[in-house]
């Protein structure tokens, strides 16, 4: 959803004619597909971790679409038809793989699909997201451009532009400090900032307690997006640490308490880490959920703009570190600077805006 947001508001701020609507592929899905996604998924990253792990790598080296996912895309695809019918929209873009199955299925179905672009919201690209008819693939880095054209996808179709995030993360402000005063953050000390994902089920608490240990003078900002018990287990153990902690949920100006922060502890989703490198905000992951989040902590590790703790007194150790080594945070903010794509919205943009002039010469010709 969160690059979905971005694009919508990339293609307006260059064309306020060109109109966008964003669409929960879930809720035309069949009703078990939607309870096993918000229910199944996540209960089982949580309790059982090492089944999803089989279950995704299992799916990754599948060389055929399986039975039930084909019939998920076509059930998905007849009910997505009235949509498109009344919006009749000049591209689709898909920033999940599975509305981006769902539209590889339904434009084997009816004739007058339009365009597709998927784009890859992670480091690492799943066979889940692969169709041979799908126009055009923005993904984030070269090794998955490559491994997209080793699996079939020809090669003029896949565009490395980035994660697009909001390109207010890569704008970095002249003067942090008159920031802080006007987000009412202490300038004296430094900034370490919590965020648990979108739907909250990030280990917050225990990083506040891990974070008890530590001698030196911080202070925390906990983001614990839209989950309400979240919210609640994160104030109750801001109760119980030495440091102040503010705790906030949903909020639409991430990018400023980024700019604000010294350090990030955060599960590596996509979305935060590309958003993370933009704002050049060096990034501690804790405890990824398995595939795609180990995946992204690898790439992100190995490239030196990310450190990974392994256990609570492994991120207490780490975390000390880097807030009094400003020489080791100044290496992580030159490396993420060299992968962060702060402009991978305008890009993007670009191939959804031609997709779509070529779509309307083809209708008007």
């Amino acid at each position: 959803m969160a690059a979905a947001s971005a694009l919508r508001v990339e293609l307006a701020r260059e064309d306020p004619a060109f109109e966008s609507t964003v669409v929960d592929s879930y809720k035309y899905a069949a009703s078990v597909v939607s309870r096993v996604v918000s229910d199944g998924y996540l209960g089982m990253v949580k309790t059982i971790p090492q089944m999803y792990r089989f279950l995704y790598n299992r799916a990754e080296r599948a060389t055929e679409v399986g039975p039930l996912r084909t019939w998920i895309h076509q059930f998905t695809a007849g009910n997505l038809r009235p949509l498109l019918q009344n919006l009749r929209p000049d591209v689709v873009i898909c920033t999940h793989a599975f509305p981006c199955g769902v539209m590889a299925e339904y434009k084997k179905q009816f004739g007058d699909a339009p365009p597709v672009v998927g784009v890859v919201t992670d480091f690492a690209v799943h066979g889940f997201w692969m169709h041979d008819n799908i126009e055009r693939y923005a993904v984030a880095t070269d090794e998955m451009r490559a491994a997209m054209i080793g699996r079939g996808i020809r090669p003029e179709r896949v565009v490395v532009s980035g994660i697009p995030v909001n390109t207010a993360f890569g704008a970095l402000p002249d003067d942090v400090g008159a920031l802080r005063v006007r987000l009412d953050l202490p300038r004296d000390r430094p900034i370490v900032l919590m965020m648990g994902g979108g739907l909250g089920i990030g280990p917050l608490s225990t990083v506040m307690q891990s974070l008890d240990a530590l001698d030196v003078p911080m202070c925390a900002v906990a983001i614990v997006g839209r989950s309400s018990g979240s919210a609640e287990r994160v104030l109750e153990a801001a109760h119980n640490v030495r440091y102040p902690v503010r705790v906030l949920g949903f909020v639409g100006n991430v990018d400023e308490y980024m700019h604000a922060s010294d350090v990030l502890i955060t599960k590596p989703g996509g979305l935060t880490s590309a958003e993370a490198l933009a704002a050049q905000l060096p990034l501690v992951l804790f405890k990824p959920l398995p595939g795609q989040e180990e995946r992204n902590t690898r790439y992100l590790v190995e490239r030196r703009a990310a450190l990974r703790a392994k256990s609570a007194k492994q991120l207490t150790r780490t975390i000390g570190f880097l807030l009094q080594s400003e020489t080791k945070r100044e290496e992580m903010r030159t490396a993420m600077k060299a992968l962060g794509k702060p402009k991978a919205a305008v890009e993007v943009a670009d191939v959804i805006r031609n997709l779509a002039a070529d779509r309307i010469d083809e209708a008007t010709a």
